[in-house]
């Protein structure tokens, strides 16, 4: 078996506004988790409940996330600036 090699360099990573979209991704889970609940019933007699604690899992992860993204932006900016 033979080891694989790049033809390529990758390029750089994109960046963006990447607090501001893991914030907005979160705020939809969130919703769509609030929006669920009232419904819970009907979800639970299809066996479907699990679509709800999926929502509720990922606005959870959400704010992990959010806490990482802006931990991650800060050392970039900090960085920067010792660079300077």
């Amino acid at each position: 078996m033979a080891k694989w090699t790049p033809k390529y360099e990758a390029p750089e990573p994109l960046e963006g506004p990447v607090v501001a979209t893991i914030t907005g991704g979160t705020i939809i889970w969130f919703v769509l988790f609030l929006v669920q609940v009232p419904f819970y019933g009907w979800f639970a007699d299809r066996d479907l409940d699990w679509w709800i604690w999926t929502c509720l899992a990922g606005a959870g992860l959400g704010l992990i996330g959010i806490w990482y993204v802006r931990k991650r932006d800060a050392a970039l900016r900090r960085e920067r600036s010792e660079q300077r």
